[in-house]
């Protein structure tokens, strides 16, 4: 498979180097000096994304309207969302978007709508709570914005989200059910990048050949 890494943080640098060594071949890597509209995208199978908010529906757009596959972990653009998923519609082309490509946080994903739907009917509060390190741009978390608005859907109330900032942490996410009684605390914690690099690659796998706007949960069929 043949990609074009689009932002070479250090998400970008750990997407490198788990493709190399699964037989992946990076054709040319994107950055604020050399952005993806100015590379012909043609000439790749797949484009993973993790650039910026102000680049990525840019980025999203060209690949989309030059028929390239792109798969997406940039946050913070969703106010595009709907022209992006018109744009896969009328070029046929193919999207694939996820606040977080982890496996366990997907899994987690999951874990907390089937706890809310278990929670909504007794006296519990709810708050999410998420850590990340110093450089992480977005707060609240895209990951967990994700979790709020789950909840939020099954309790039909607001859902306060409470962030920090800590030094090198890579991510922390935690979701308190809190009574007068006792609490209930469920939590992921991301102990390296290899599990949102692996999870974005097993996507741009994934969606070779394939068109439409999908999600994680198209790949890992929940």
């Amino acid at each position: 498979m043949k990609i074009i890494i689009s932002g070479f943080g250090k998400m970008g640098k750990k997407i490198k180097a788990i493709a190399q060594k699964r037989g992946h071949s990076i054709i040319n890597i994107s950055n604020s000096k050399n952005p993806l509209t100015d590379l012909d995208v043609t000439k790749c199978d797949v484009v993973i994304d993790f650039s910026t908010p102000d680049t990525a529906f840019d980025n999203i757009f060209y690949s989309l309207i030059n028929n390239t596959p792109i798969v997406s972990g940039t946050t913070s653009w969703l106010s595009n969302i709907n022209k992006v998923k018109n744009l896969c519609l009328e070029k046929k082309g193919a999207f694939l978007y996820s606040a977080n490509f982890s496996l366990g946080m997907n899994i987690f994903f999951e874990i907390n709508k089937q706890i809310a739907e278990i929670m909504k009917s007794h006296e519990y509060k709810c708050e999410v709570n998420e850590v990340h390190h110093i450089q992480k741009i977005d707060s609240p978390s895209g990951t967990a914005l994700v979790l709020k608005d789950d909840i939020q859907k099954i309790y039909g109330q607001n859902i306060n989200v409470s962030s920090k900032r800590l030094n090198k942490t890579v991510g922390i996410h935690n979701i308190k059910y809190e009574s007068d009684i006792d609490e209930i605390i469920i939590t992921h914690n991301s102990k390296n990048r290899d599990g949102f690099a692996l999870g974005a690659i097993f996507a741009a796998e994934w969606i070779i050949g394939k068109t439409g706007f999908f999600t994680m949960k198209d790949v890992l069929k929940f």
